[in-house]
């Protein structure tokens, strides 16, 4: 197996991470342009169907999440779904860190993926948590926090794998947060093949009238109508 190289998502190092950052700070979610070709996304969808690649598989009735399947990677991650979560991570990281100083959060995220990881193990989170997720006519996710142990990265990074409107209808991302003493506020997106969003975890700092407050946020998935909806989710803290 190769370890790919950065010719391979050539548009990672054109991407404005300021901007995106200054997005995520503003409205707590970001999309990227297109990151991923069509036969990226197909190679990581065709991952799905191959055991041995996986280390868990959930069955979302089963425990009352949603409609539809996902399934973990286990180590060694495949080299396109390593190098994704090794080459973004320092990116969200100075985001993570402003986000903790904005919150009061003591310590700091470090620069590379592998120095994190390094503290997970410490921390006995050794488990990879990037995903496939897929919902057929039906599947839904309900909204909730990816949470795997006490270390949690706040940011994580969903690649739609799919074509809307053209391999699944409906289906689209749906945000909520949770503001205090108001309305919760939900964002709908609807990303094209390749792209991604950038999202909380748990939580986000969202600047007020008296600076900086904490505010909760879920995710999850709306009605899937027709088709078959494949979505890659990386997240950035390993599990117990």
């Amino acid at each position: 197996m190769t370890r790919m190289t950065t010719a391979d998502v050539p548009a990672l190092d054109d991407l404005d991470w300021d901007a995106l950052g200054a997005r995520l700070d503003d409205d707590g979610v970001a999309a990227t342009p297109p990151l991923l070709s069509r036969d990226r996304c197909d190679e990581i969808t065709a991952m799905f169907d191959d055991d041995a690649r996986f280390r868990s598989t959930v069955q979302m009735e089963r425990v009352s999440f949603g409609i539809g399947r996902y399934r973990y990677f286990a180590d060694p991650l495949p080299p396109l779904v390593q190098e994704l979560r090794e080459r973004v991570y320092p990116h969200l990281a100075r985001v993570a860190n402003g986000w903790n100083t904005a919150l009061g959060e003591p310590g700091r995220f470090p620069d590379t993926h592998a120095d994190y990881v390094a503290e997970c193990a410490d921390a006995g989170q050794h488990k990879p948590t990037p995903l496939v997720l897929r919902y057929g006519p039906g599947g839904y996710n309900c909204l909730h926090q990816d949470v795997y142990g006490d270390l949690v990265f706040p940011l994580q990074f969903l690649v739609m794998l799919s074509r809307p409107d053209v391999d699944f209808t409906g289906g689209e991302s749906v945000f909520v947060e949770q503001r205090p003493r108001q309305q919760s506020r939900p964002t709908v997106l609807r990303p094209e093949q390749g792209q991604a969003v950038i999202f909380p975890v748990r939580q986000r700092p969202r600047r007020g009238s008296r600076g900086y407050h904490r505010v909760q946020m879920r995710h999850g998935v709306s009605a899937v109508h027709s088709g078959e909806r494949n979505v890659l989710g990386i997240i950035f803290h390993n599990a117990r």
